[in-house]
């Protein structure tokens, strides 16, 4: 059973990352804002009682059924609901690591001038929006398994989908964000 101050704790250490999450999926701040509130109340009045091991998945697994919820009754009230177009993965010269990308971006950061700094602020703006892009499910299955860095199984169970399906959906992202960033002119 997890302790209030371990359940403070773990709530403290995902409200940042949950909020952004859910800005990409319902494109409303004010709306994310409620959707993580919300989950993070149901979290600890119904699962309080449960181990702090377990608490992880059960927080992702209740947000993504809330920011479900939210779709549909925007949809219901006649809401406008983006549409994401669907992006073809078709590039066939090599894989894409957006981590290893942040990260050589990151060792460098020590001698950065102001024009790299707001550079590399252009970057993660660019990402954030090509993210932002991606089908629901793509985004979904990449931001856990690169953001919240979930291994193929946790990601699967979070979804309510096989762990092929993650796989897939991780890489037709990736190959998405690939084709998208370098046609902005970004590379690795």
């Amino acid at each position: 059973m997890a302790t209030d101050k371990e359940l403070t704790d773990f709530l403290k250490s995902v409200e940042k990352r949950a909020f952004k999450r859910t800005a990409f999926a319902v494109r409303d701040d004010e709306a994310a804002l409620d959707i993580v509130q919300d989950t993070m109340i149901r979290l600890a009045e119904k699962y309080a009682d449960r181990p702090p091991a377990e608490l992880p998945l059960l927080f992702q697994r209740i947000l993504s059924n809330a920011t479900m919820d939210w779709f549909r009754r925007q949809k219901v009230r006649n809401a406008i609901v983006s549409n994401l177009s669907d992006f073809e993965g078709n590039d066939d010269d090599g894989d894409f690591d957006l981590l290893e990308t942040l990260q050589s971006m990151d060792g460098a950061m020590g001698a950065e001038s102001a024009a790299d700094a707001v550079s590399r602020g252009q970057i993660l703006r660019r990402i954030e929006i090509e993210v932002g892009a991606l089908p629901d499910r793509q985004r979904e299955a990449f931001l856990l398994r690169y953001w919240e860095e979930f291994d193929v199984a946790e990601t699967a169970a979070v979804m309510g989908c096989s762990e092929g399906s993650v796989k897939t959906h991780c890489s037709r992202a990736v190959h998405a964000l690939a084709k998208a960033l370098r046609s902005k002119g970004i590379v690795p």
